[in-house]
């Protein structure tokens, strides 16, 4: 698959899967929303409902109170304003002195000598007119006594104590009963509050809280506003209450989730698995190139030996000799080098650790590679100061990673300058060897440095089609550092060198 496709796929699934969430997500924001008005509404409406039972317990308290006065009055016969006098015919009338009855001030005018009951002289009309005096009476000794109901309210009703008119038990007890009416059974707090802002009397866990928590509604709004009380309430499990309507999004987010992370593990095997075909690619491209070499020499050689001129000369054919072993073992260790990467990723190669001498190992591979710098017309320089050098490695494995290391500096050497390698080692305290194989060849980018110990990565290093191998010297060197429980890091600069440190503890 290409990386364009990849990449156009990629950005495909990221706009769906972040389109899902921000469906989801404004579907939430408008559920809360839509849940927390309808829930303002409703505690609104119960407020609403317990001022207007509170006021309607005010009514019910003047009204019993001048209805026991009027009974008071009625009983003993005079008003406050004159005398109760029974007219002829069994009626009464009422006679005000104020163009608005007012309890106190109504004359009743009854006769004293009713009509005998046993009277049957009086006809239909008188009987019904008798009773349309006596409602007639009725409504306007109500209508008087609302009235005066009415007028109390308003001239004396703020004048009450608010704990007599709203005293706190009643406040709950109607708070409770309408908020259970209207659905909602959640704990609440209230407090009562005067005009000035002072608390007049609060419930156990009334904090106040946030403003926008808080729910407020003005009792007997028809005192003067100097004279009112505002009733305040708050919910201190609201949120959960909110947010236990949208609780069956939490799958929905979670299943979302699953799927762009299942998305991007995806990309991510899918961009890894290109760069391995990549690696493959160029694996096998290498290869090529290490065996066609000591291949085509030896076919060479061995086409050589046909030729009789050669046979019959002893130095040409010890000559072709060398070549063909020189060329084998090129190709052996080429192979075995693949070969150590495979068993050491499937674990099944053997390690044989004992004592050894790192001073006299690099003393021995430097004296063999000298031959191969001064080829190039370069020279390399030992400086083994170490005074204990021993530590216990796989001899083999030890003396290859020397010479990948310094195979590494003849590699990527800089034509215009002759190649200078130095080896050397030290002593960090007395527990750890310290090795440093420095060069003054190309260098590396900052940006390769972390990679180069990856299997298969190799540097670029242009259009130099000289420098081959399969990229996995460096790998190699790191596993073997590590088994030996050492320690490998690198300092490099473009166009000016590289140094290999390796650490290593010493054995005691």
């Amino acid at each position: 698959m290409k990386k364009s496709t990849i990449w156009l796929l990629t950005i495909v699934m990221a706009g769906t899967i972040m389109g899902l969430l921000y469906v989801q997500i404004m579907y939430m924001e408008n559920m809360v929303k839509m849940r927390n008005d309808q829930f303002g509404e409703t505690v609104k409406r119960s407020l609403y409902d317990v001022s207007s039972s509170l006021e309607q317990d005010e009514t019910r308290y003047y009204l019993d109170r001048d209805i026991s006065e009027s009974e008071m009055s009625m009983f003993s016969g005079t008003s406050a304003q004159g005398q109760a006098t029974f007219g002829e015919n069994g009626n009464y009338s009422i006679d005000s002195n104020t163009a608005v009855p007012k309890l106190g001030t109504t004359k009743l005018n009854v006769s004293a000598s009713a009509a005998p009951a046993g009277n049957k002289s009086l006809d239909f009309d008188a009987q019904y007119k008798k009773k349309q005096n006596i409602l007639k009476g009725q409504y306007l000794y109500q209508k008087g006594l609302l009235n005066e109901v009415i007028l109390s309210i308003l001239n004396q009703a703020s004048d009450r104590p608010i704990t007599e008119r709203a005293d706190s038990a009643t406040v709950n007890s109607y708070i409770r009963q309408e908020l259970h009416s209207n659905g909602l059974r959640l704990k609440y707090e209230y407090a009562l509050v005067s005009a000035t802002g002072g608390v007049v009397y609060k419930s156990a866990g009334y904090s106040g809280g946030n403003v926008a928590d808080v729910y407020s509604q003005v009792l007997f709004p028809n005192d003067p506003p100097s004279k009112q009380h505002v009733l305040k309430v708050t919910f201190p499990n609201k949120s959960d209450y909110i947010f236990s309507s949208i609780r069956f999004m939490i799958p929905s987010f979670a299943f979302t989730f699953i799927l762009m992370f299942i998305f991007i593990y995806t990309i991510v095997m899918a961009f890894k698995q290109k760069k391995l075909s990549e690696i493959k690619n160029d694996f096998i491209n290498n290869m090529t190139h290490e065996f066609k070499t000591p291949i085509s020499t030896i076919s060479l050689a061995a086409q050589m030996l046909k030729d009789d001129s050669v046979l019959k000369s002893p130095a040409m054919l010890k000559h072709v000799s060398t070549v063909i072993n020189d060329e084998t073992k090129r190709l052996r260790f080429q192979v075995e080098k693949v070969l150590q990467m495979s068993m050491f990723d499937r674990k099944s190669a053997t390690m044989r650790l004992g004592e050894v001498d790192a001073n006299a190992v690099i003393d021995g591979v430097v004296s063999t590679y000298k031959i191969k710098v001064e080829k190039f017309g370069g020279h390399i320089a030992a400086n083994l100061d170490a005074e204990d050098s021993i530590v216990n490695v796989d001899e083999m494995h030890f003396t290859n990673v020397i010479f990948n290391l310094l195979d590494n500096a003849i590699k990527y050497r800089r034509e215009d300058v002759e190649p200078e390698l130095s080896v050397s080692t030290r002593n960090i305290g007395d527990d750890t060897l310290e090795i440093k194989i420095a060069d003054n060849g190309i260098g590396i980018r900052k940006e390769d440095l972390k990679r180069i110990f990856e299997k298969f990565y190799r540097v670029s290093t242009g259009n130099r089609h000289d420098v081959k191998g399969f990229g996995l010297g460096l790998a190699y060197v790191s596993k073997m550092i590590s088994l030996f429980k050492g320690s490998i890091k690198v300092e490099s600069e473009v166009n000016k060198g590289s140094t290999f440190v390796i650490t290593l503890p010493l054995l005691k």
